[in-house]
């Protein structure tokens, strides 16, 4: 199967996530693809393929060069449930220039002056959606350019290599893709997580990440005879979230930047709740964002009288760079294969997290490589087969002697 055709048949296959369930994999549509792939890794001729019970799957290709290393590569199958996952309605075409009509009947349009990836994508094939859905090339096209790799591997023993490891993971767009994934079992040296975005980028540096939940206890009487004993625990959170620093949010910041961020908020007289993510790339500051909101809720409750206010913390992932930096040959073996791939490879930081993080605290070093795609998370989210292809070769110069 070409890989083309192979993304086409796994972007058809709804698997969102769902960050309100509390199993694993958290929505059963993830079935279906992990289902899909056990079959087609067994068809192919991988080794050991298994499909636990939380939905992994896992397989390997048996090395034929003990000198050589135990690579792992890596995958997730579920997509974001920020945009509708189906029924996705993809189409190609050769972009020359210009605005992108995704649907006329709807009015939706990729306009080039919102996009400035389109500019550098001239002359090259797009896999685009019809604007009421994501594609889900986050992460089928990392899934699919293992799989062609894979393939290509096996119809061609002369290749010299380690051991290949194979993994694909639900629930990494909710931050539980490495949750319950196998180290000891994978087998792998080191390995990748295919999920980023141009090709020619390596990714090694992530936000630390924490969750944080403000609970506010208010008091609610009758407003006409309110003075000097109303709580209003809406206009209470409001105090809260105005005493974080104005420009430290997400539309202010970039690169290394770090920041607080409101996800959902709601609220009454009696209760109200806040709920944050926290990124920053820097350790120290990351551990000073999360004691400002401490400070904060201790300020507040002083202020308003004892256990007003609820801080709820919880530290999602940390930098992987801390832990991959300890290997700096796994990243001059990508840089080398972009290089022989005729790109020139950037380090860029990721401004959110991937399965790699968790997985290089987990004692296997597993930084993060472009599969192609653009505008994740979107109805404008957009794949360049070039691109795609040209991820599959880099992996024959990464892994193949």
């Amino acid at each position: 199967m070409d890989l083309k055709t192979r993304f086409l048949t796994y972007v058809a296959m709804d698997t969102t996530s769902d960050e309100s369930s509390d199993t694993c994999p958290s929505s059963e549509r993830q079935w279906a693809l992990a289902r899909h792939l056990e079959q087609e890794m067994r068809a192919l001729g991988l080794q050991d393929v298994r499909l636990d019970e939380h939905a992994y799957v896992y397989g390997f290709i048996p090395g034929n060069d003990p000198a050589l290393p135990a690579i792992g590569l890596i995958a997730h199958m579920d997509t974001v449930d920020a945009v509708p996952g189906s029924p996705i309605h993809p189409r190609t075409i050769h972009y020359t220039g210009g605005d992108i009509v995704l649907n006329a009947e709807k009015g939706i349009v990729m306009r080039e002056k919102d996009f400035e990836s389109l500019q550098k994508d001239r002359d090259k094939d797009l896999i685009v959606t019809d604007g009421t859905t994501l594609l889900g090339a986050d992460d089928k096209a990392g899934v699919a350019e293992i799989m062609t790799f894979c393939e290509y591997v096996l119809a061609h023993p002369e290749c010299r290599h380690g051991k290949i490891c194979v993994g694909f993971t639900p629930d990494e767009e909710i931050g539980r893709g490495a949750d319950l994934f196998d180290v000891a079992g994978f087998g792998a040296d080191f390995a990748y997580t295919m999920d980023g975005g141009p090709v020619d980028e390596v990714e090694y540096e992530n936000f630390n990440a924490a969750s944080a939940a403000v609970t506010v206890h208010g008091f609610s009487i009758h407003p006409g005879s309110a003075k000097n004993k109303m709580r209003n625990a809406a206009r209470m959170a409001m105090e809260f979230h105005g005493m974080l620093p104005v420009h430290e949010i997400p539309e202010c910041t970039e690169g290394y930047e770090g920041f607080y961020h409101l996800a959902r908020m709601e609220g009454e007289e009696q209760q109200a709740r806040l709920v944050y993510i926290i990124r920053d790339h820097d350790r120290d500051k990351f551990e000073q964002k999360k004691a400002r909101m401490q400070k904060i809720a201790a300020y507040l409750n002083d202020k308003y009288g004892a256990g007003s206010f609820e801080l709820a913390l919880r530290d999602s992932y940390y930098n992987m760079k801390e832990k991959v930096q300890e290997k700096p040959e796994v990243i001059q073996r990508a840089f080398d294969a972009l290089r022989a791939c005729g790109l020139t490879p950037k380090a860029v930081p990721i401004r959110g997290g991937t399965d790699g993080a968790r997985l290089s605290f987990m004692g296997l070093v597993c930084p993060n490589l472009g599969t192609g795609g653009r505008n994740y998370h979107g109805i404008f989210e957009y794949a360049v087969v070039q691109e795609m292809e040209a991820a599959v070769d880099m992996l024959k110069k990464l892994i193949l002697k």
